[in-house]
């Protein structure tokens, strides 16, 4: 069973039909909406600040969501996927969002909805990613627009997979 902790008091809290890898940890100050996954060695750790997440998140493998103590929250929209080993600290993800595997997302970053970091990516502090744009590199700047068949074939692909994935560990 996942580590789940409460901190000061205050518990995390979970929407419907979530899954929680057995080794993932999550803590504090974290409200989920429904349908979202934790992974594998995944960590949200809400101890010094909150973490809301909205419907349909999936935080994968080895992928870490912090805050800043009494400066910066996450709050993550729907529709969002979290890439293996992906840093997420103290910004704000709007909806249909992916970050790719390895990347970094930096305090008071704020990405829009529609939108792809590439694996690696590294998002400065108080970068304002733009809707409808995919962001690559180091650090990250915006490499060109996001058309719809990138909407349909890896955002929405993405998370609609790892609630697939999450139902064969629920049998």
């Amino acid at each position: 069973m996942a580590l789940i902790k409460a901190v000061k008091g205050i518990s995390p809290v979970f929407g419907e039909n979530c899954f929680l890898a057995e080794n993932s940890t999550v803590v504090g100050d974290v409200v989920m909406g429904n349908d979202c996954s934790v992974w594998f060695n995944a960590v949200v750790r809400g101890d010094v600040n909150s973490i809301r997440i909205g419907n349909k998140v999936n935080i994968q493998d080895g992928a870490v969501l912090h805050c800043t103590y009494e400066k910066t929250k996450v709050h993550l929209g729907n529709n969002v996927s979290i890439g293996h080993n992906a840093i997420v600290h103290g910004c704000t993800i709007h909806d249909n969002v992916l970050v790719g595997m390895g990347a970094i997302v930096m305090d008071n970053v704020e990405i829009g909805s529609n939108t792809i970091i590439a694996a690696g990516a590294v998002v400065l502090e108080g970068t304002k990613v733009e809707s409808g744009s995919i962001y690559a590199g180091v650090p990250a700047k915006k490499v060109k627009d996001i058309n719809q068949e990138l909407i349909n074939g890896e955002i929405d692909r993405i998370a609609n997979n790892y609630l697939m994935y999450s139902s064969w560990f629920k049998e």
